[in-house]
């Protein structure tokens, strides 16, 4: 299968997550950061509604939720598309996608807290520890829609192993790719 892939920016590792305050689209209250304290591992997932790379993973990804449910694992997931160019995006078509997911999906109107997560595709993973530091930026695996390999979620689940284990994760990361973040007209981040 033949598409445009954007890879993630990679970010350095070791920086604070961004803080955000943003809407859960299927009860319209607010969470932000501090909502996911005293976690030993905080997941943030930028994905979206209408991308073949997500619905590909969509089905790895709820199998990571489930099986992580009873540890010290806090999981959020942002879309940040333009829902104005992408109708599929806005919060009211998003949250039949989260009816169906075992974590929250939140919505990025003004893009700010993609940009200050340096996400650049969907989906992108980001992976904190207790400290909200970043230790692990790069794919779910190497499992591609059309590719044939198998969606085992390898790489993100030995990253959050290890976090889970107090060890630290392994510093040769694979960046995700996906579809670009779709931007409002004039609001590209500078990152690319």
């Amino acid at each position: 299968m033949s598409m445009a892939t954007t890879p993630s920016t990679m970010t350095e590792l070791g920086r604070n997550a961004p803080q955000f305050a943003l809407p859960n689209v299927l009860t319209g209250q607010t969470m932000t950061l501090g909502d996911f304290g005293g976690r030993t591992a905080l997941l943030v997932m930028f994905i979206c509604k209408h991308c073949p790379y997500v619905l590909h993973v969509k089905p790895a990804l709820i199998q990571l939720a489930m099986d992580y449910a009873d540890q010290p694992l806090g999981i959020v997931s942002i879309c940040s598309n333009d829902a104005e160019r992408y109708p599929d995006d806005a919060p009211e078509r998003i949250a039949g996608m989260a009816r169906e997911l075992p974590f929250p999906l939140l919505y990025d109107e003004t893009q700010e807290v993609a940009k200050a997560y340096r996400a650049a595709c969907t989906p992108d993973f980001f992976l904190f520890d207790s400290q909200h530091r970043l230790v692990y930026r790069g794919q779910l695996d190497d499992s591609r829609p059309g590719n044939n390999r198998p969606l085992t979620g390898r790489d993100l689940r030995a990253a959050i192993d290890a976090v889970l284990a107090g060890r630290p994760v392994k510093p040769d990361q694979k960046a995700s790719v996906g579809c670009n973040i779709k931007w409002k007209p004039g609001n590209e981040p500078t990152y690319y």
